[in-house]
């Protein structure tokens, strides 16, 4: 009984940790693909400078493509978990415990092989002025457009001041993705009559904190952590559950011997069973007669020794 308990409790955990994982390993996909289409735009803009490299050591821990592999290779082994713990399949939750020790041990050395620290400083962020002559040149309109997205998403304008675009191009104003309501000629307008209406932020100390790490990075690393912790957990029940099943098969527990059925009783006459009630009563009155006159010693007596009376006086 205590053993039954035991395994229904071992259960009970694998499914919690088992949903555990469906759960975290769908939002380390959500916050990845977020991260990795504002890295794109990130490595778009600082292209062959000291921040590329920067941005790329930071985030290809969290965004590297075997880490999300393994996060969707931890979904489908979840889902086998649950079967062999729901079945109680010995091959299903040892191909389960075999599988999370092997993503583990390549979330463990990829975490190692990947992580270092960014040697990034706020003067390298004036080598992004480079990136701006090219603003809306023809062959160039993938960069136009990045800077445009990253001035609307992140509210900036600029390297370091709006004024970067009148110094670095041959433009008289701002693009209007620099505007906070933008609109065709919100730029110009804002110029001309309130500047106010432009972003007054640059761009280039939004990449620094990009690069030096975001809330949605340390969410990511939360979640590897808990990930791990959460995989050692789940094997260490695996492993107990594992021993309890197989013991539990290989010896059970012996039932409980019959009674002897009681001797049969020297007095106990044969049951006839009859169809009918009617010729019940006199078989089982026969057979109690016949017995009773078989066993009685004065009958027998008394037969004997009328059959040498009469013998006696055939002879005289």
């Amino acid at each position: 009984m205590a053993r039954e308990d035991a395994v229904r409790c071992l259960r009970c955990l694998l499914y919690a940790l088992n949903l555990l994982f469906w759960l975290m390993s769908a939002c380390v996909l959500g916050v990845a693909a977020w991260l990795r289409d504002y890295l794109n735009t990130v490595l778009t803009l600082t292209a062959h400078t000291r921040l590329e490299e920067a941005a790329v050591l930071t985030y290809s821990p969290a965004v590297h493509p075997v880490i999300i592999a393994v996060c969707c290779f931890l979904i489908i082994v979840a889902m086998v978990g649950y079967c062999g713990t729901l079945k109680c399949n010995l091959l299903l939750l040892s191909w389960y415990f075999g599988s999370l020790l092997v993503i583990f041990c390549v979330e463990l050395a990829s975490g190692v092989w990947t992580y270092d620290e960014p040697s990034v400083q706020r003067s390298d962020m004036i080598s992004l002025k480079s990136r701006m002559p090219n603003y809306g040149l023809q062959r160039y309109q993938w960069l136009t457009h990045t800077w445009n997205t990253f001035q609307t998403e992140f509210k900036c304008c600029g390297v370091i001041y709006f004024t970067d675009w009148l110094e670095m191009t041959e433009m008289e104003w701002p693009p209007d993705s620099c505007c906070s309501n933008q609109y065709p000629g919100c730029a110009r307008h804002a110029h001309y009559r309130d500047l106010s209406d432009l972003h007054q932020e640059g761009c280039g100390p939004k990449i620094y904190s990009f690069i030096r790490g975001t809330k949605q990075l340390q969410v990511l690393r939360f979640l590897g952590v808990s990930i791990g912790v959460a995989q050692i957990l789940a094997m260490a029940l695996t492993l107990t559950l594992l021993w309890a099943l197989y013991y539990g098969r290989k010896s059970p527990e012996p039932a409980s011997p019959l009674p002897p059925p009681p001797p049969p009783s020297a007095d106990s006459s044969p049951v006839i069973v009859t169809h009918g009630p009617s010729g019940e009563a006199p078989k089982s009155g026969c057979t109690r007669s016949a017995k009773a006159w078989a066993n009685s010693p004065n009958i027998n007596a008394t037969a004997t020794s009328n059959g040498h009376q009469f013998e006696m006086e055939r002879l005289s």
